[in-house]
């Protein structure tokens, strides 16, 4: 068994899911066969990300996935 801290980040990655903000973004900006991961996962990233490690610099940005679940919240096979 695998624990992992979701915090408040699941009910704000369920707002922005519900709000279809990842897809309206990827609509606008497309999708290149070359990118792993889409610009709506990541700006839905920068939010869960701004909303709960603000104080920290950018190059910081995986150690904040660490421990939290990242499947759950930003897709499946996308990893901190």
């Amino acid at each position: 068994m695998k624990v992992s801290n979701l915090d408040h980040l699941g009910i704000v990655a369920g707002i922005i899911d519900e709000m279809g903000i990842e897809e309206q973004i990827n609509t606008r900006i497309g999708r290149s066969s070359r990118e792993k991961v889409s610009a709506g996962v990541i700006v839905k990233a920068m939010f869960l990300n701004g909303l709960g490690f603000v104080s920290a610099p950018l190059y910081m940005f995986s150690k904040f996935f660490e421990g939290k679940p990242t499947e759950h919240l930003l897709g499946e096979g996308i990893t901190a």
